[in-house]
């Protein structure tokens, strides 16, 4: 098979062209601009572009598919040519689910925790000697890539997104993979510039589960209530499990699973990591995974990268670092970090970043999300938001949505940095949350200098 990627530079885009060349396909690409580590690991594999930009050459009647991505607009001139020869040409999510239409599929689903349950099954299929394909959003420990297709791989496991799949195809993601078994772990409102409401996003979970397979299972988190409205509205001829929070319990610098008579000391804490624990477990016994094997594997399980992240401990004092950026997700991210240390204090540092944190119409979604913080930084740059053509906002703005006295709003670098030195660190832990980069303050460089 021949294959071409345009916009090859993207988290998943990249993944995938390694992932089909170690299936033995011939595979090119193309991308205006190739960021680390796209850049260094499609040079390892002999498929980084020898020519920034698009060239429409490259695009010859040898090809048997085209994968745009994201990146790529609408007129880009490899697309246009594309068509012209009367190439197929395929989304991301298009392309794996014909990669994978004759496994058993597993999609995650949800507005929150997608990542880490994802890995989760991963981590304890890969231990219990499991054969599967898989595309997760994150790097995790023990797997070289982010994507894996193989022709003899039973079972594929797929981190369900709800955005658009492309610029020419805009179904969400996790419509296009019709699974086997699916889990939603949750809604809380989130791209608002594609799902301009509530109600609009609401409904492509409900269409997410009208396109499983007949017969399928859909595993749902129970304390929900919008997902409980969604699921007693879904079709008849699925089965539902829902699921809850596995008991555990907290003490000092470990969270312990109770299982039976057993207390299994774990890797993550949390309670929404004890959620996303209890739906990878369901998950596992639907693939013919143990009660027993699922814990002896899961106690290894040390979490994705950027989700509650340990960058580096002290005696006294630890920083974590976590992708979160919609409103549910930083409140659980908070509310896990105290909960495992009440006896530290907490220092949050929070950037505003994608399109719908910065959108004024939403920040009151943020209304008291960092309250369990004893001292909260929140950043946003005012060029963030005229690069997405963003009607600007103030630091008051911020500070009013958040709606909590514990609540310092910077719009420089400089600004945290100063609060940062200045800040006692003994007994403190620190948590720094983004998607974005906090315009490309060197928070290592910050850590090590103060710990």
């Amino acid at each position: 098979m021949n294959i071409h990627l345009i916009a090859i530079g993207g988290s998943i885009m990249h993944n995938l062209a390694i992932a089909l060349h170690n299936k033995n396909y011939n595979i090119s690409g193309s991308d205006d601009e190739i960021f680390e580590p796209a850049k260094s690991r499609l040079e390892k594999y002999g498929l980084l572009p020898q020519k920034k930009g698009w060239v429409p050459a490259r695009i010859t009647p040898v090809l048997d598919a085209v994968i745009v991505g994201m990146h790529a607009r609408p007129d880009n001139p490899e697309l246009i040519k594309a068509k012209e020869l009367n190439i197929k040409v395929y989304s991301f999510p298009e392309y794996v689910f014909e990669q994978t239409k004759h496994k058993k599929r597993v999609v995650v689903g949800g507005s929150h925790g997608k990542t880490t349950i994802t890995s989760m099954v991963m981590h304890v299929l890969k231990l219990n000697h499991f054969d599967f394909d898989y595309l997760v959003g994150s790097k995790l420990d023990g797997f070289e890539t982010m994507v894996k297709l193989t022709h003899e791989a039973p079972i594929a496991i797929f981190e369900g997104d709800e955005y658009l799949s492309s610029p020419l195809d805009k179904r969400p993601k996790f419509h296009l993979y019709q699974p086997h078994v699916a889990l939603i772990t949750g809604i809380a409102w989130d791209h608002v510039n594609v799902f301009p409401t509530f109600e609009n996003y609401l409904n492509q979970f409900s269409i997410f589960i009208e396109k499983t397979e007949p017969y399928a299972t859909i595993i749902y988190q129970a304390d929900d209530e919008n997902l409980r409205k969604i699921i007693s509205d879904g079709p008849s001829n699925r089965n539902y499990k829902p699921y809850q929070t596995h008991p555990y319990e907290t003490r000092e610098d470990e969270t312990v699973l109770l299982v039976k008579d057993q207390k299994l000391p774990v890797k993550i804490f949390g309670k929404h990591n004890m959620q996303n624990l209890e739906g990878a477990k369901l998950i596992c016994m639907e693939l013919g995974i143990s009660e027993e094997q699922f814990y002896k594997a899961i106690v290894s399980f040390r979490g994705a990268a950027r989700r509650l992240q340990l960058l580096k401990k002290t005696a006294t004092s630890a920083v974590f670092y976590d992708f979160a950026h919609s409103p549910s997700k930083l409140k659980a991210t908070v509310q896990a970090a105290k909960e495992q240390y009440p006896d530290r204090r907490l220092f949050a540092i929070f950037e505003l970043h994608t399109f719908s944190s910065l959108k004024e119409d939403f920040l009151p979604q943020y209304s008291h999300t960092m309250e369990k913080a004893d001292q909260a930084i929140v950043y946003f740059s005012p060029e963030t938001l005229k690069h997405k053509k963003l009607k600007p906002i103030s630091k008051k703005q911020v500070e009013t949505a958040f709606g909590t006295n514990n609540i310092i709003v910077c719009t420089r670098p400089d600004e945290i940095i100063k609060i940062l030195e200045n800040t006692p660190v003994k007994n403190t832990n620190f948590l720094i949350m983004s998607s974005g980069n906090f315009s490309g303050l060197d928070f290592k460089q910050i850590i090590d200098l103060n710990l």
